[in-house]
């Protein structure tokens, strides 16, 4: 089985009628697509009670892939400003999902780790402390260092993940140095294998420094022969695991949706259409000449 989604559901505006309010987005979005990337979770643990208002607004088929706080992947560089524990950490993190998996609508949590996260015995330490506090959460790994997947490593890096129970998330991203992976559509688990697709802006990959580098990284929208690549691909992987779940990331300039519903009409879907998105023309009644 293969689902598509998008990251988070505040920004696609094609999918919203005018006039949607924001606090109808999430069950407008759960009309377009199945699954959805929670990327609020990246930013601060959310709290149990709009987890479970979340999972209330949604299909009972629907599912999040909630991404790990970035204290969890170093995007913090050790700083801790809300948890004075790593236990309390996982703890909060924890407590959080539980409406989720009570409702039966995590997907899992995806760990990312950032650019500087190398293949060193340290941080395989890590991976291994990370998984063990995770449990029996479904848990899925995505580096964005290069070193992972170099030809002396991939293969030991692949068995590494099966034998720890890590979820793969295959991405698909710019080539532009250290700071990014190659496609690697290998499943690493037998019941969900994860594809994230970032664009292939190259050129914005690396401004962090620009003040709208965000705008900027994932500038991109792929093209019918690109897509067309993706799709054999997804068959593949779907031999390999139960389910493949894709996660549009090229927000910046609204083409995620876009983009998802190309692919999912390539794979014979049938996607729910756009909303108009000008508001109809008032009637006025008869032009002024068609009363004479």
């Amino acid at each position: 089985m293969i689902q598509i989604g998008l990251t988070g559901w505040g920004d696609h505006d094609d999918l919203y009628p005018v006039g949607t309010k924001a606090n109808q987005k999430l069950s407008v979005y759960g009309s377009h697509f199945s699954v959805v990337e929670m990327d609020s979770s990246f930013y601060a643990v959310q709290p149990t009670d709009r987890m479970a208002r979340w999972a209330t607004e949604t299909p009972d088929s629907f599912s999040f892939l909630v991404k790990a706080y970035q204290g969890m992947t170093g995007h913090t560089r050790g700083k801790q400003p809300y948890f004075k524990t790593t236990d309390a950490m996982y703890e909060a993190l924890h407590t959080s999902i539980q409406p989720l998996r009570e409702a039966g609508k995590l997907k899992a949590v995806l760990f990312q780790y950032p650019p500087w996260f190398d293949c060193t015995r340290e941080n395989v330490a890590v991976l291994r402390d990370t998984k063990k506090r995770m449990g029996d959460v479904p848990s899925v790994l995505e580096f964005r260092h290069q070193s992972w997947f170099t030809p002396e490593f991939q293969k030991q890096t692949l068995a590494f993940m099966r034998e720890e129970g890590w979820i793969h998330s295959v991405c698909d991203e710019p080539q532009a140095g250290l700071g990014s992976v190659p496609i690697v559509p290998q499943a690493t688990d037998s019941n969900l294998t994860v594809v994230r697709l970032h664009g292939r802006n190259v050129s914005g990959w690396n401004q962090s420094s620009a003040p709208n580098w965000r705008e900027i990284r994932y500038l991109y929208r792929y093209n019918e022969n690109e897509l067309a690549e993706w799709k054999n691909r997804l068959l593949e992987l779907e031999q390999q695991s139960r389910e493949v779940c894709v996660i549009f990331n090229n927000n910046s300039g609204g083409d995620a949706a876009v983009n998802a519903k190309q692919l999912m009409t390539m794979l014979g879907m049938e996607p729910k259409p756009f909303p108009p998105r000008k508001p109809p023309e008032e009637d006025n009644g008869p032009e002024q000449l068609e009363l004479f």
